[in-house]
């Protein structure tokens, strides 16, 4: 199956749940226009407490749909969005990508994975066993966090369900995504 954008979705404001849209429009250096997270400084409400003047590198949430097969088996339903994801895929492992992974959006968007979502306290309160359902642990007893990857705008452009995703690797050697 090729990587497709499924759903999008932006809120501007700070709820955990995104509605989503026909389409959303990235803004280069920004993130998704009109929403909560969007600007050139971090907007995540923890992280502003701490340092506001800190680059915002969680500026597009992308979410795996395949998630939420997973966390059905396991009795919990999801739709896109739910989660406050701005593009929910299917059909590309996005967690398996290195730091700095380019993903050309449709026709004209650009962003840069940064890095992990480090899924907060608001999973378990959208539904409880959330939170413990996003968080594994590998062979190696290391944490692995399952709620999307974050990105920055590298070039703007509207962005739609059934746009295609096209994936550019970083130069060797790769970093494995940690949490931003």
């Amino acid at each position: 199956m090729a990587a497709t954008i499924i759903a999008v979705s932006r809120d501007e404001r700070h709820r955990f749940s995104k509605p989503r849209l026909a389409a959303i429009r990235l803004l280069a250096g920004l993130g998704v226009e009109g929403d909560a997270h969007c600007g050139e400084t971090v907007k995540h409400r923890s992280r502003v407490a701490v340092d506001p003047t800190q680059p915002n590198l969680r500026q597009v949430h992308l979410l795996q749909a395949e998630l939420f097969d997973e966390l059905s088996a396991s009795g919990f339903t999801l739709r896109p969005g739910d989660m406050g994801e701005n593009l929910t895929t299917r059909g590309i492992d996005l967690l398996g990508l290195p730091v700095g992974t380019r993903l050309r959006l449709g026709q004209e968007a650009l962003v840069e994975i940064t890095g992990l979502r480090n899924p907060c306290a608001q999973i378990e309160a959208f539904q409880p066993g959330l939170l413990k359902a996003v968080l594994g642990r590998d062979a190696n007893g290391n944490l692995i966090r399952k709620a999307g990857i974050m990105s920055i705008v590298l070039a703007g452009g509207e962005v739609r369900p059934g746009d295609a995703i096209a994936v550019t690797l970083p130069a060797l050697p790769h970093r494995a995504l940690e949490r931003v």
